[in-house]
């Protein structure tokens, strides 16, 4: 690898990460007049905190928005010829500029939106089969963390198999273990809550316990 492409390859993770951290659930609440999602449940950024500051349909906006960072990520690493080893590094790029936001002095969201986004351009098929996945264990558990985690595991293992059957750039065990990594880590206090009983369930006001 040469200067000029090493150096085009770091400008586009450092765009990938700044794509992420684009605040899109802040900009839709001031567009909206509504509180920003900050201020209420976890004071993070994501879906969840979107849905109950704002309401479904603009989480629903939102959560469209943050998924596109990740997949803007993924095919500007395309764009500049870096193939799948860069769209590793700028998918993950944007999952930490969303959780770490230079806009929001390093907060954000869990980065489940933006990951799956990145997910979309390099394996839609994985991308698609994970939604009814997602959405029943929510539907059943009403923990949206919960839905989250599984469907992040799922995809991380879907995608390292369909690496080894297919197969496909070794590079994508990467993101399958890399891309999870990072869910989950943001996601410690989640997981912790979700051990002691403490979550907040959907549709209620207070944590369990």
């Amino acid at each position: 690898m040469d200067v000029p492409t090493a150096l085009l390859d770091l400008v586009a993770v450092a765009a990938a990460f700044v794509i992420g951290g684009i605040p899109w659930s802040v900009i839709i609440s001031k567009i909206a007049g509504g509180p920003d999602p900050r201020t209420v449940g976890s004071g993070r950024t994501g879906g969840s905190n979107t849905m109950r500051a704002l309401g479904p349909r603009w989480a629903l906006l939102s959560g469209l928005l943050d998924a596109a960072k990740g997949s803007v990520a993924v095919l500007l690493a395309f764009v500049v010829g870096g193939g799948v080893p860069l769209a590793v590094f700028t998918a993950m790029a944007a999952v930490v500029g969303h959780s770490r936001s230079i806009f929001m002095g390093f907060h954000g969201g869990r980065g489940v939106a933006p990951s799956w986004g990145a997910l979309l351009v390099l394996q839609p098929w994985i991308a698609l089969v994970i939604i009814p996945l997602f959405a029943g264990v929510i539907l059943i558990s009403r923990y949206s963390s919960l839905g989250s985690l599984t469907a992040t595991l799922a995809a991380g293992v879907l995608l390292a198999a369909w690496t080894t059957l297919a197969p496909l750039n070794p590079w994508m065990y990467a993101y399958a273990v890399g891309g999870v990594a990072l869910i989950y880590a943001f996601h410690a206090d989640n997981i912790q809550r979700l051990l002691t009983g403490k979550e907040r369930k959907i549709g209620t006001s207070k944590p369990a316990g």
